[in-house]
Parts: structure tokens; C-alpha cells; sequence
């Protein structure tokens, strides 16, 4: 039994028209846990539980949180979550209400993350939020379920923040046998650790997060995605706070869809037409979703900006 949904494949008739191109939906948003985490978490939540564990430890108060919260009360296991003091009180009471023990602690999410650990004994399992095979693997359904539809992509669009959703994209991809649909990893100027990354030729920590998209907020982007631009095509792309704002709203009027300014920024590649865009005429963006976004708060982001 998977702990995730099967999540609608749609064509996207206001993109169509407004890119000219064919622009196809993976409608990830409509998970339960409200993002695509719930795949690859809730796989390794199942196969932790399978080993023993008694009791689930994770360091996000945002979607990975999230999804941790909702496969534990799922499967019947006790949940800790330890979130940094900049997350939000909705956070925290979405997570309440899925019966987690929130912690709060530390200033970062890397604070958070090192107290979560150390709360980990031996008949726990630890959730970490990007950075685990086990999330790949789980991530990679989506493309399965895109391949099962009957749909071959010309290129995939998708959001980067420590790299867990490209990993699963490309792992699925590539059981796939479709090698030659390329990634366009999208991240915000303030968060751009893959880039970085890329232009190094090594992961490198940013020194701090400057973006409003705080699901892109990993300093260091998983080791796994770059050996993943190795041996995949992948394009990165770079979008503003603003364009990553304006796209989640315009995607709200377009298609009754909340989604975090994370999000927003895959679809501002086609709001806003991308140069990448331009050799291909069969996109798919993964809309990734974001569990714990309000409308009063992306209205007053673009009220801001």
C-alpha cells in the first residue's frame, strides 16, 4: 500500500495559449500532505517501520514536516518534528493537527536539524527532508504515472531547493528509458545552491538564504544532483522572488490551485518565458504544491513586491 495519491496528469489550456506550446500539469499539489514529499517519505516512513522503528524524527516545519506528520498518523507511529523559530505559527498548527510533538529550536533549519538528530535513538527512524535514496526512489512514481498515462514530456520543469525532487525525476526518467527528456531545475536568486553547485563543479554552502521561497532554503544542494547533471541532461534556471510570486497567483486565477512561491517558481518559467523554454514545444512542469501557504500570505507577498 502507498501512503501517496496517484495525482492528476492535465493539460493546462490558459499555459497552452499563453506559451504556445503543448504545457502539461503534474498535479502534485493535490497530495494529501498537500506537496510531493509524501512519495518519497512515505515510503521510507513504511520501509523504517518495516525494520522496528517505534517513533519518527524530522527536522522541517515546512512540507517534508508535513508529510512525516501525516504518514505517521497514518501508520499508527508517533511523530517528532523539530522546526527552527522562524516557522510559522500555521505551520506548527498544521502539524499539531496531524497529532505530531512539535519542537521548536534554533535560529536555521540547520540548528533545527543537528537538535533532531540528537534526539534520534535507537528505535528511531530519522526523516531527513531531501537527502535520502529512499526519497528518490519514492519521488520517481510520479514519472512512472506520467509514463502510464501515455505521456512523453519534451522536458521536465521542476523546483530545486536540496535537490530530493530532481533526484527522483531523473531516477524516474531514467527507469523509464526516457534519457532524452531533459530537466529544467528552477530555483530562486536567493537560493540558487544547485547552480552554484554547477558553476563549481562541487556542492558549496550558501552563506545565507535570501529568497522568499523557503522551501528552496537549502544552503547545500544533495551531493546526489550533481552526480544527476552528470549523467542527465539538466538545464538550471534561475528566477526572481517577484516571478516566482506573480506565477503562483496568476496559477491561482488559472486554475483554482494554491501553491508556495517554491512552486511559483517552475511555473514562472512558463509565465514568463524562459529563454530555455524555447526548444521545446511538450513541457511538464511538476507542480510541487506547499502545504502550509495561505492566500492572505501570497497576497501580501505580491502586495510587496
Amino acid at each position: 500500500m502507498h501512503l501517496h495519491q496517484a495525482t492528476p496528469l492535465i493539460p493546462s489550456r490558459a499555459l497552452s495559449l499563453l506559451a504556445g506550446r503543448d504545457v502539461w500539469l503534474k498535479m502534485e499539489a493535490f497530495q494529501p500532505p498537500g506537496s510531493f514529499k509524501i512519495r518519497g517519505i512515505g515510503l521510507a516512513c513504511q520501509h523504517y517501520l518495516h525494520q522496528g522503528a517505534e517513533r519518527f524524527v524530522s527536522s522541517s516545519g515546512g512540507n517534508a514536516g508535513m508529510a512525516v506528520a501525516w504518514a505517521g498518523r497514518q501508520l499508527g507511529v508517533p511523530v517528532i518534528v523539530v522546526v527552527p523559530e522562524t516557522t510559522s505559527a500555521r505551520a506548527v498548527e498544521l502539524l499539531r493537527q496531524e497529532n505530531a510533538e512539535v519542537i521548536v529550536h534554533g535560529a536555521s533549519w540547520q540548528e533545527a536539524n543537528h537538535y533532531a538528530q540528537s534526539l534520534s535513538g535507537s528505535k528511531d527512524a530519522f526523516l531527513h527532508p531531501f537527502d535520502d535514496p529512499l526519497l528518490w526512489q519514492g519521488h520517481a512514481t510520479m514519472i512512472d504515472e506520467v509514463a502510464a498515462d501515455g505521456c512523453k514530456p519534451d522536458v521536465v520543469i521542476l523546483s530545486v531547493g536540496g535537490g530530493g525532487l530532481l533526484n527522483g525525476v531523473v531516477e524516474g526518467l531514467q527507469r523509464n528509458g526516457w534519457h532524452d527528456v531533459p530537466v529544467i531545475a528552477v530555483e530562486t536568486e536567493g537560493a540558487a545552491s544547485f547552480h552554484a553547485a554547477l558553476q563549481a563543479g562541487h556542492t558549496v554552502e550558501l552563506a545565507a538564504i535570501n529568497s522568499v521561497a523557503g522551501s528552496l532554503g537549502a544552503k547545500r544542494v544533495s551531493e546526489q544532483s550533481l552526480r544527476c547533471a552528470a549523467t542527465h541532461p539538466i538545464h538550471s534556471a534561475l528566477v526572481t522572488d517577484s516571478q516566482a510570486i506573480a506565477a503562483c497567483s496568476r496559477f491561482l486565477n488559472d486554475h483554482r490551485v494554491l501553491t508556495e512561491p517554491a512552486c511559483g517558481a517552475s511555473l514562472a518559467v512558463i509565465y514568463d518565458s524562459h529563454p530555455l523554454l524555447a526548444a521545446f514545444r511538450k513541457p511538464l512542469v511538476i507542480v510541487c504544491g506547499g502545504a502550509t501557504v495561505t492566500a492572505e500570505q501570497l497576497w501580501h507577498l505580491s502586495e510587496k513586491r
